[in-house]
């Protein structure tokens, strides 16, 4: 059961919702050695797993990336197709700003 809504785990529709609410910022990080990071800020961890996010973001750009202080790496300049992608994984479109 959810402690949230009350519903089976199955049926439970919080991370659902908490997509559509999340205000989320991405934007490109230049680190040493001219190496470009892409950085996605603005996601709550209470309401969005964020290490199954970052999983399935490594995976679709075919990069390493990692977590840290409740902010998603990933290496590389992925800015152009991220928001195509985060569309996909249920987010708001109005709610992401690149």
């Amino acid at each position: 059961m959810c402690t949230v809504c009350g519903l089976p785990k199955e049926l439970c529709i919080c991370e659902e919702v908490a997509k559509e609410q999340q205000r989320i910022i991405v934007k490109v990080d230049t680190r040493k050695y001219k190496k470009e990071v892409t950085v996605i800020e603005g996601l709550n961890p209470s309401e969005i797993n964020l290490q199954e996010l970052t999983s399935y973001l490594k995976s679709k750009f075919a990069c390493g990336g990692t977590i840290k202080d409740n902010v998603i790496e990933l290496q590389g300049n992925h800015k152009n197709r991220m928001k195509n992608v985060l569309i996909q994984k249920g987010f708001s479109p109005e709610q992401i700003k690149v």
